[in-house]
């Protein structure tokens, strides 16, 4: 009931809870601090992301980019809009996240399944400009035909660094989305969503909306605030009571769909790293389950005060803590057990067995009798009300 409350209230609160708390985009940050910051030399000592396939759902991804180093294989184009590999805005966000991803787990595989559009793609002002034509509906379905995609084709982790608010494709709740991450979920593949980039508490910026993001906001999906090299919440990540976790997210060294590198900000990063750090789990352990992921997670964080807030969810990730409690983590004990029983409506045999003291038929009695003598009482006023007046001469 209190997270509850507390995403409720977060839009209304927000200058009042990210006050002394944000960690801004813009400060000097040492290059790489995230490395540190996730404890990601402990962590690859005791595993890399071995066997792990990492899908990202993005913009495409330049698999040939030095810092991919062979480890991508592309899926299909769920979105199209005619964009292609060479092109500018061909995979400029996709590429950054799958080196990220990379950069946490340096021998986990990428499997890009391109999604939604890069900024600079004129399908995406079209999209914005809500035409309903047959490529903005193709569109609409694409994330989640590449969560279907991803999980048959095996991957272990879905990273979603993508938004409604972002992404014009994106409108909100989706029926079709909700059921393909319940898939995802029910095939024991642990998904992440960025929280949102529109917690600037700035009245200029026009993103500072920190309206609810989806598929950050699906049951089943972890989450993922920014973090600044303070173990705070970035100032431009969104504020809401369905952020789990969060990762470092400010100044981050990505590649570039062009070549080389470039320093990249947002809870979009920040998804891509937490990913990572899930790879180098379930190296360490296949057996995970969601459940156990998001408990380890959750659980060796570096919580803030109170141990939970909206700003950063359970706090910054650890790796090095989460590989430890994944390598003692047992298989999962909880599983679904069909009813075998007769049928039912209701609730079937999860109903109380509550029974009922008998109703004492002596008090049925005299209140049926005081019913009837009310009711005789009001027939004899009815009927003198209705008896004709004499009239006087």
């Amino acid at each position: 009931m209190i997270r509850k409350l507390a995403g409720l209230l977060a839009p209304l609160l927000l200058p009042v809870l990210v006050a002394g708390t944000a960690s801004p985009a813009t400060a000097a940050v040492a290059p790489h601090w995230e490395v540190a910051a996730m404890r990601l030399p402990e962590a690859q000592k005791i595993a890399q992301g071995d066997g792990v396939t990492v899908a990202v759902l993005d913009s495409g991804v330049m698999a040939r980019h030095p810092a991919l180093n062979g480890r991508v294989t592309t899926g299909p184009d769920f979105i199209g809009g005619g964009a292609r590999p060479g092109m500018a805005y061909w995979g400029e966000h996709g590429t950054a996240m799958a080196s990220d991803v990379l950069t946490v787990a340096p021998r986990a595989r990428i499997l890009s399944v391109r999604v939604i559009y890069d900024y600079g793609d004129p399908a995406r002002e079209a999209a914005k400009a809500l035409k309903k034509d047959a490529q903005s509906r193709k569109a609409a379905h694409a994330l989640a035909k590449g969560i279907r995609y991803a999980v048959d084709k095996g991957a272990k982790v879905v990273s979603m660094s993508l938004g409604t608010d972002e992404w014009a494709i994106l409108s909100g709740y989706e029926q079709d989305t909700a059921a393909a991450v319940n898939y995802a979920v029910a095939k024991g593949v642990v998904i992440l969503a960025s929280s949102g980039n529109g917690g600037s508490t700035d009245v200029t910026d026009t993103d500072a909306n920190n309206s609810v993001s989806y598929p950050a906001a699906y049951p089943g999906v972890i989450g993922v605030a920014a973090s600044g090299p303070d173990g705070g919440r970035a100032e431009f990540s969104q504020v809401h009571s369905y952020t789990v976790i969060a990762a470092p997210g400010v100044d981050i060294y990505s590649a570039k769909n062009t070549g080389g590198y470039q320093l990249v900000g947002g809870t979009s990063p920040a998804c891509a790293n937490a990913a990572g750090v899930v790879a180098l789990m379930l190296s360490r352990n296949p057996a995970l389950s969601p459940g156990q992921v998001r408990d380890i997670l959750t659980r060796t964080a570096m919580h803030p005060a109170g141990g939970w807030n909206v700003l950063v969810g359970y706090g910054q990730v650890n790796a090095a803590a989460a590989i430890v409690a994944a390598g003692a983590a047992g298989k999962s004990a909880l599983h679904a057990v069909p009813y075998k029983g007769e049928k039912y409506f209701g609730h079937g045999p999860a109903d109380s067995p509550i029974t009922h003291a008998p109703i004492d038929s002596g008090y049925l009695i005299i209140g049926g009798v005081g019913v009837g003598v009310g009711l005789l009482f009001l027939l004899g006023a009815f009927l003198l009300l209705r008896r004709p007046r004499v009239r006087k001469m």
